[in-house]
């Protein structure tokens, strides 16, 4: 899944963020705009337990931040 966040603080720390999403999912992708204020997470998960690994990270975010982007996959690259 993918999903773009707003950030409504200041940017936070990436390398927290990419290592607690990498321990459920070790190909995800974090990443943020180029205006900086959007942060984008591909990962294997879904909206609920990326909630609960932003915080872990130490970045609270809330459910009115979140957009779940629609998938683009086609499935060519696992089946």
């Amino acid at each position: 899944m993918e999903f773009h966040i707003t950030l409504e603080n200041p940017i936070p720390d990436l390398d927290a963020i990419e290592a607690a999403i990498r321990d459920i999912d070790p190909s995800a992708v974090v990443d943020i705009d180029a205006s900086g204020q959007l942060l984008r997470v591909a990962a294997a998960l879904d909206q609920d337990q990326l909630i609960v690994l932003m915080g872990q990270a130490g970045f609270q975010v809330g459910r009115q931040q979140i957009h779940q982007v629609p998938s683009i996959c086609c499935g060519g690259c696992s089946g």
